[in-house]
């Protein structure tokens, strides 16, 4: 059931906020609802700035906000107070799927309005919203008295940094997230992507990111001193960063603090920060797994164009369906099937709705719909972002026609118009049209070489997951992922949202069709593997969280194989998340129930572990089998990673179990009531 309650705080303000006036400025606190977080906004000689204490320690110390404008215009001084609001908000409301079936959006809000003194005599606001586990605040622009047409060259919002510690970031690149995670100390960083996350001391992790990215280019960190930072927006090719129009707001600019690594990721603080539900009508959204003709590309066993080794066929596309409606597969994806790979750089080639002569699409589809499988579509752009959006109605139109509801995007190259980025306006822009467009077509969208997830999935719920992060397509032609690199990313990345990583890959030292492979890409032919063991792919079907869940692997490497149970009955939406023991970097172990059931999920980086797993999370008074998915007693990452063992084990809620991860292993577990 849901329950609202939103007021205001009008004589309780000077009570809740402690503000302060004196000749030299302007000061306000504003605390979370439990009173473990405060924010202080300063207005010093008509300059504003900020300042975070969590639990009497500064988190940031005090940090710059404000704009320059096209010319060198600055509005960061020669502010004064135009008048203020303080109010509280509490709220339970149920997502279409997620993480958890409920989320709490509790905090106590703060807006000060200010205007300059002198000069074009702007005015703007800046909201600051004070939650238990962080704090968002934004920039909003009504209409002005002068021309409200708005060029922004620089965002001034610092984030200074109280002291330094240690920093899990990949570089701040406006056109890929595509990196390996680097473990440093903050003041090692040049410049970094968001989520940026950090550990500031013993128990004390933040993360910055930012939520509610709308008309507006993605934010990237910037060093300006040992551990002071600043936003740096991507630019458009002229070098400007926002071109809009007021009234206009900035993106939440968001910190989650946390006291152990493992609160930073059952937060709602990104979704709270968004807008609710826009789909009225939601019953064709479904959460579900899937198999794809994909992987063999990657591999090299098939092309994506047509010709003797051409991927999606009609013939191989019905096998995939028939494996996938045998094995509780809800999709198939099917990369490769439309006209124009064969010269894809180009992107002007695509046209979304010829196939290759050998799939015919509306037969593919009919097959799909009687076996009870859905078709998961496909549109590579190729960057070329003109070409796709002259497409985008006739493309998304075909796809209704047909019944399919979920269609996979690219933008795979350099995005044109010429010097445009995948993370800049335009692009967000782009975006954004896509998922509105699909949403009226009744499509989800899984998004590649996207901009980074913000909590938009709140109020596009079609908008299911993305990539954005260096995933296990990497695994097929380069030197791979090490095994840390998945015990970074739900630390970081995925505090964003979904991550469509791709795991399940069984033929972990990918030799079973070396005979056939003829790379597209050479350079590493004899070193491509999966850096893990088959146990740990298990693992990642809990550890990281997408509502479209790929099973990557061939068929044929899941056929009569024992460990593919796991992947049949994993679901992909959740009741309860909780993190039960994790160090961002060396290992984590998460637990997720649906409906009756627990799901666990733990893996460990290079290092061999022990874990002592407490199953305090069950339900008391009744007996739990778990079937438990683990490392041989054979296993090795480097001459027998997909070696693994099953056993079943009679256990309630005061148990503990221990269990040993090799290098790059890991564990799955189900536990079902025993009755």
């Amino acid at each position: 059931m849901k329950k609202s309650l939103v007021f205001l705080l009008l004589l309780a303000a000077v009570f809740m906020f402690s503000c302060k006036r004196s000749g030299s400025g302007f000061q306000v606190a504003i605390p979370s609802p439990d009173l473990t977080i405060h924010i202080y906004f300063a207005l010093e000689k008509g300059k504003p700035f900020y300042m975070v204490y969590h639990k009497d320690e500064i988190v940031l110390d005090w940090s710059p906000l404000g704009y320059v404008f096209a010319g060198g215009d600055t509005l960061s001084r020669d502010l004064v107070i135009a008048g203020t609001e303080s109010g509280a908000h509490r709220e339970e409301w149920k997502p279409v799927w997620g993480q958890t079936a409920l989320c709490l959006n509790e905090y106590n809000e703060y807006k000060i309005h200010l205007r300059e003194k002198s000069g074009l005599k702007r005015k703007f606001s800046i909201c600051f919203r004070a939650f238990n586990d962080g704090f968002g605040f934004r920039y909003i622009f009504p209409e002005q008295e002068s021309a409200d047409s708005v060029f922004i060259t620089s965002e001034l919002t610092g984030f200074n940094m109280a002291g330094n510690g240690t920093a899990w970031w990949i570089p701040g690149d406006f056109d890929s997230y595509e990196h390996l995670f680097r473990t440093t100390a903050i003041s090692e960083i040049d410049s970094a992507n968001t989520p940026l996350t950090l550990k500031l001391a013993e128990n004390r992790y933040i993360s910055i990111h930012e939520a509610d990215l709308s008309n507006y280019p993605g934010m990237t960190i910037k060093r300006t001193g040992e551990t002071k930072f600043s936003a740096s927006l991507v630019p458009w090719p002229d070098g400007i960063k926002v071109k809009t129009e007021a009234p206009f707001v900035s993106p939440w600019r968001t910190v989650q603090i946390a006291e152990k690594p493992g609160d930073l990721i059952t937060s709602c603080l990104i979704l709270n920060l968004n807008e609710p539900n826009r789909i009225e009508d939601t019953s064709w959204i479904k959460p579900m797994k899937y198999i794809g003709i994909w992987w063999g590309m990657h591999l090299g066993i098939h092309t994506w164009h047509e010709g003797p080794r051409h991927g999606a066929t009609t013939a191989r596309a019905k096998e995939y369906i028939d494996f996938a409606a045998k094995h509780n597969i809800g999709g198939v994806l099917a990369e490769g099937w439309n006209t124009g790979w064969d010269s894809w750089f180009n992107g002007d080639k695509f046209d979304f709705v010829t196939p290759y002569p050998d799939f015919n699409l509306p037969e593919v589809t009919r097959y799909a719909q009687e076996k009870g499988v859905s078709l998961i579509g496909h549109h590579e752009t190729g960057g070329h972002v003109p070409n796709y959006e002259k497409h985008m109605d006739s493309a998304f139109a075909l796809y209704h026609s047909l019944g399919i509801h979920a269609v996979k995007t690219g933008y795979a190259g350099k995005i044109r118009p010429e010097g445009q980025h995948h993370h800049g306006q335009f692009m967000v822009n782009h975006y954004q049209k896509v998922v509105e467009l699909a949403a009226k077509n009744r499509i989800m969208i899984d998004a590649h070489e996207p901009v980074k997830p913000t909590g938009l999935s709140r109020t596009w719920p079609n908008m299911m997951t993305r990539e954005g992060v260096r995933g296990m397509e990497w695994n097929a032609w380069s030197e791979g992922n090490p095994p840390e690199h998945t015990t970074i990313i739900p630390f970081t990345r995925m505090l964003g949202g979904p991550v469509d990583y791709t795991p399940g890959i069984f033929d972990i030292l990918c030799v079973r069709h070396a005979g056939e492979r003829k790379k597209w890409n050479e350079a590493h032919l004899d070193k491509t593997r999966v850096h893990s063991t088959l146990a740990n792919q298990l693992a990642l079907y809990v550890v990281l969280y997408s509502p479209l869940q790929m099973a990557a692997d061939l068929p044929g490497n899941y056929k009569d194989h024992p460990a593919f149970a796991f992947i049949e009955e994993a679901p992909v939406n959740w009741d309860v998340t909780q993190v039960l023991d994790a160090e961002i970097g060396d290992y984590i172990t998460i637990v997720r129930k649906s409906g009756n059931n627990w799901y666990i999920g733990s893996v460990t980086d290079e290092n061999e572990r022990t874990m002592e797993v407490p199953m305090d999370f069950l339900s008391p008074g009744i007996d739990y089998l778990i079937t438990l998915y683990e490392d041989g007693e054979n296993t090795d990452l480097e001459t027998n990673p997909a070696d693994f063992a099953i056993r079943e084990i009679r256990v309630k809620k005061s148990d503990t179990l221990t269990i040993k991860m090799t290098s790059g292993g890991g564990f799955a577990a189900i536990a079902r009531p025993a009755q």
